[in-house]
């Protein structure tokens, strides 16, 4: 992460017993024939030169079930303090974080092995939703501060994204752990869109500064901030 003026803050994630804070940061591979993923090239950016922060980065696969299995594997080696994942979701024109994750797959495409679960739970043993544990809206308005599109999404969708989200806070609610978690999603890169008629699309410098902040916020909200995120449809 590039420790500078918008991120000076992050100072504040020395914890009381002097270590450091640990974040693992996912992100998945490309899907539904694109050949890459700004959620990748993103993460390949983010710089861990910082002394009181350690992320751990991992590429995920766009696969149902194995995608969970691939994050939780991880988490229990690492015991990290939050899981922030990161996917893409192309026509959106904001960084958004998402705020609740549900137990359904209904899947419009197949994913990367040929799967294509149809109004099936991911979990029988499950909530109906878990919602995000991290400041989402701390996030919006950190990134808005630096004159990026933000909002909150009430929707994650019912692909691999939601699916990921839902398995992460499952395995940590089951497990009793004390993890923040959370699901950012993030808008094509302005390579994918040359050929795509009036898709929205960031700058990958930018993208990638929006998920710096998305980090920053977390790390300095124990609580998030009480304003409205709310939409009317």
């Amino acid at each position: 992460m590039i420790y500078n003026e918008y991120n000076s803050d992050l100072k504040r994630l020395i914890k009381k017993d002097g270590k450091k804070v640990k974040i693992l940061l996912t992100a998945f591979d490309p899907f539904g024939g694109d050949t890459i993923n700004p959620a990748i090239e993103a993460l390949n950016l983010i710089n861990l030169e910082l002394e009181n922060l350690e992320i751990i980065k991992l590429i995920v696969p766009t696969v149902f079930y194995k995608s969970i299995d691939t994050v939780t594997e991880v988490i229990e080696k690492e015991q990290p303090d939050v899981v922030l994942c990161i996917g893409q979701a192309g026509g959106r024109k904001e960084i958004t974080p998402e705020r609740v994750a549900i137990n359904l797959d209904d899947a419009r495409i197949c994913d990367n092995e040929g799967n294509q679960p149809i109004d099936t739970k991911i979990y029988e043993d499950g909530e109906s939703a878990y919602f995000a544990t991290i400041p989402i809206k701390a996030i919006v308005q950190k990134i808005a501060e630096a004159n990026l599109p933000s909002t909150v999404s009430n929707s994650a969708g019912t692909f691999v994204c939601n699916h990921l989200m839902y398995g992460v806070l499952y395995y940590i609610s089951k497990h009793h752990y004390n993890m923040k978690a959370g699901f950012l999603h993030i808008p094509y890169m302005i390579e994918q869109v040359k050929h795509m008629q009036d898709k929205p699309a960031l700058p990958l410098d930018q993208i990638v500064q929006g998920i710096e902040l998305a980090i920053e916020a977390i790390a300095c909200n124990k609580v998030d901030l009480r304003m409205t995120g709310g939409t009317e449809c």
